[in-house]
């Protein structure tokens, strides 16, 4: 699985490659911006795409919502059909049910995950997304 980690925190982007890289290959961003700029190479005729996206909501230059909304585009442009598009997880250290129903409500990520994220949280998302 490739695995695309977007966080500006660097403790929690340890945390969360730690976590995950026995599930694949993890690549990280410290913005919003960086994400979706990995995301769109991701693209690019002949690479390997991004089977999970997990997105802090607050980061500098874009945050999490507004990363999401430019990933979901990409795929739109590029023709990748809802049933193939990336599986988002959304990660907010703020208790922001708000924020996080407006994404879950309007499709746009599959699941979230509220800080202090463990290794038994991000296993279970996995396999309720079946990506496990």
């Amino acid at each position: 699985m490739k695995i695309l980690i977007a966080e500006d925190a660097p403790v929690n982007q340890l945390l969360l490659t730690n976590f995950l890289k026995s599930y694949g290959e993890c690549h990280v961003a410290s913005n919003g911006q960086a994400a979706v700029d990995l995301f769109r190479e991701s693209l690019v005729e002949g690479a390997r795409k991004f089977d999970l996206v997990c997105l802090d909501i607050v980061m500098p230059e874009l945050d999490g919502q507004a990363a999401l909304q430019e990933i979901r585009h990409l795929e739109k442009e590029s023709g990748i059909p809802g049933s193939s598009r990336v599986k988002v997880i959304m990660i907010t250290a703020l208790d922001d049910s708000e924020n996080i129903m407006e994404a879950l409500v309007r499709g746009e990520c599959e699941a979230y995950l509220t800080k202090p994220v463990s290794a038994q949280m991000i296993a279970q998302q996995l396999g309720e997304l079946g990506l496990i």
